[in-house]
C-alpha cells in the first residue's frame, strides 16, 4: 500500500517545527523513553495505526525494552512485566484514547489519583502531552493511509 499523501504534518514546515518543538518538551518531562515508547504503542495499537505501531516497537527496543514487554503491551493487565506506575500510565493511555467510548469521565478520579501517586506533574504533562500528540499521528495516519515500514 502507498500513501495517499505525505504525511500532512511533515507537509507545513511550521507543523514539523512544532511537532519536533513538542516532542522536545515531551522527551525533557523526565518520563524514560522506553516508557513514553510503551504509552504510544499501546494507544497506536488502539487506534490501528500500522505505521506508529511498527515505528514504536522499533523505538522501544532501541530505548531498552525487552521483546517480552514490547509483546505484551497489548495484555498489558494480564502480563507481570509492567510496575503499578506503568500500569497506571497504560490504563490513561487507553482511557485517553477511546474518548468516544466513555460515557462518565474520561479519567476517573481513581487513575488520577492512582497516576499522581506515581508521576510528578511535569512528568505527567509528558505523558498527557504525548497521548495527545500519538493520538493526533493516528488520525493523521489513517486518513492518508501512511503504510507500515514508512521512516519518520
Amino acid at each position: 500500500m502507498q500513501a495517499r499523501m505525505k504525511n500532512p504534518a511533515f507537509v507545513l514546515p511550521d507543523v514539523t517545527k512544532g511537532v519536533g518543538t513538542l516532542s522536545k518538551a515531551i522527551a525533557a518531562g523526565g518520563v524514560p523513553e522506553g516508557l513514553l515508547e510503551i504509552i504510544a504503542l499501546r494507544a497506536s495499537q488502539i487506534n490501528g495505526c500500522s505505521v506508529c505501531v511498527h515505528g514504536h516497537v522499533l523505538n522501544a527496543r532501541k530505548a531498552g525494552e525487552s521483546e517480552e514487554r514490547i509483546a505484551a503491551v497489548g495484555a498489558w493487565r494480564e502480563a507481570p512485566f509492567f510496575t503499578d506506575a506503568e500500569r497506571a500510565a497504560l490504563s490513561l493511555a487507553e482511557h485517553a484514547t477511546r474518548l468516544a467510548d466513555r460515557s462518565d469521565d474520561a479519567v476517573p478520579d481513581a487513575l488520577w489519583n492512582e497516576l499522581t501517586d506515581h508521576f510528578e506533574e511535569k512528568e505527567l504533562a509528558a505523558i498527557i502531552l504525548l497521548l495527545g500528540m500519538i493520538n493526533m499521528f493516528n488520525r493523521l495516519n489513517a486518513i492518508v493511509q501512511e503504510p507500515a515500514g514508512t521512516t519518520w
